[in-house]
């Protein structure tokens, strides 16, 4: 499969991971598909706060995300007064959540390896 049928699938995984947990969510529309739409899922449930979601999954050990488009989903996040939470998938390691500056910065990118992840971020129960 394409890496946008992969990231698609992907979506429609955490999708149901927040839907199952009593969560709203929606993908949004043409996300990966231009630059004019800054994040991949937003999420609510009452007496939470709400969330944008950057979803990124690899089979790297390394996940990269240009500069550009973490300060667009920060940007648009700070428009919406939503959290910005970057959704990382690993191959069998289920989803890893991260605040966008948890990232590391490698100069031209963002980035955050398995290990990296597994250190800072949290798994849905305890992010959310």
């Amino acid at each position: 499969p394409s890496n946008k049928a992969k990231g698609s699938k992907a979506e429609r995984e955490l999708l149901q991971l927040f839907t199952d947990q009593g969560w709203r969510a929606v993908r949004v529309a043409g996300s990966g598909v231009n630059d004019n739409s800054p994040c991949d899922m937003i999420a609510a449930k009452i007496g939470k706060p709400g969330f944008t979601i950057e979803a990124k999954s690899s089979k790297k050990s390394t996940i990269y995300i240009t500069k550009e488009q973490i300060s667009d989903f920060i940007i648009f996040s700070q428009i919406l007064g939503l959290n910005p939470v970057i959704a990382l998938r690993f191959n069998y390691e289920g989803w890893i959540f991260l605040k966008p500056g948890q990232l590391r910065d490698t100069g031209k990118y963002w980035a955050v390896s398995l290990k990296e992840a597994k250190e800072k971020g949290k798994k849905f129960s305890k992010f959310f």
